[in-house]
């Protein structure tokens, strides 16, 4: 691992005190990477190599074994935590992403997980795979607390490379599937001109925001600015319209179904403040005429 450039480790406060490690060697780097990977378990099995020859069963149905087991995966999500919490820890100051109180490890792991869950349905329905789907989307927000919002994709991408290759025996193809797919997620530009797994992990990502969940976080967001009740009707507007935003980008049959179910809940939990708060009606109208 020493011998080649690796991922930034939580001690490190800025990706510019990275690239200054990285010019001096990157001795500093390799061992404060190795201080973060020793959270994980001494004991974890070593990953087995994703390319192997497939069982069939005697009706001739090809039976695939997951690359990742259930062990491995668990091991990764104790790294990613771990790196997570590391990273808040060495801030002084708070750190970029704590305005609110949301944005915190907790916060930041829970929507990571949220994210690997709705990947995963996506790949599966969609036919891509879901290995490279699962763990691209446990790895995409890794370096989310410490590196500048322009490029922690890109950090996130070197930490899931020097984890898969330092600490298992992926195939290439594999470990590259799912750096490109981590480096990727923040593209901006249509979908479709991604590959289907990064697809898969880019309309996750962006259906995590639609819906309650993005709801509840609007909610937590009026109480921390002292706002009222009355504001509501703004709040939960402006969370519909960023979800329409969000859910015109997808492009998958299953991404498109989830999209507009999440929607409905918005809509559904709008109309209901509207007839219990007699003033609401009055600020939505004041809202749509912006």
């Amino acid at each position: 691992v020493c011998g080649r450039s690796v991922a930034a480790p939580p001690s490190l406060p800025t990706v510019e005190r990275r690239q200054n490690d990285r010019e001096t060697g990157g001795d500093r780097s390799c061992e404060a990477y190795k201080d973060a990977s020793r959270l994980v378990s001494d004991n974890e099995k070593r990953l087995r190599l994703s390319t192997h020859t497939p069982e069939v069963s005697p009706v001739g149905v090809e039976i695939r074994e997951s690359a990742v087991s259930a062990e491995e995966f668990a091991d990764m999500e104790r790294f990613v935590r771990e790196y997570l919490v590391a990273s808040v820890e060495s801030e002084d100051d708070g750190g970029r992403m704590r305005w609110y109180p949301w944005h915190s490890a907790e916060y930041r792991f829970n929507h990571i997980r949220n994210v690997v869950e709705i990947a995963e349905r996506i790949a599966r329905e969609e036919g891509a795979d879901v290995d490279v789907v699962r763990v691209a989307a446990l790895f995409h927000d890794v370096a989310k607390l410490e590196a500048d919002q322009d490029v922690h994709a890109e950090e996130g991408a070197r930490v899931a490379r020097e984890f898969l290759e330092s600490r298992g025996e992926y195939a290439p193809s594999f470990v590259q599937a799912v750096v490109t797919a981590v480096e990727d997620h923040s593209y901006q530009g249509s979908v479709t001109d991604l590959s289907l797994e990064t697809q898969c992990l880019v309309e996750a990502d962006l259906l995590d925001k639609v819906g309650a969940n993005g709801t509840a976080l609007m909610l937590l967001r009026m109480g921390y600015e002292s706002r009222t009740h009355m504001d509501a009707a703004t709040m939960v507007e402006r969370v519909y319209q960023r979800g329409k935003q969000h859910a015109a980008r997808v492009d998958s049959d299953t991404a498109t179904d989830i999209a507009h179910r999440r929607l409905k809940r918005v809509r559904w939990f709008r109309d209901w403040l509207e007839s219990e708060v007699t003033a609401m009606t009055a600020e939505e109208t004041e809202v749509e005429t912006r």
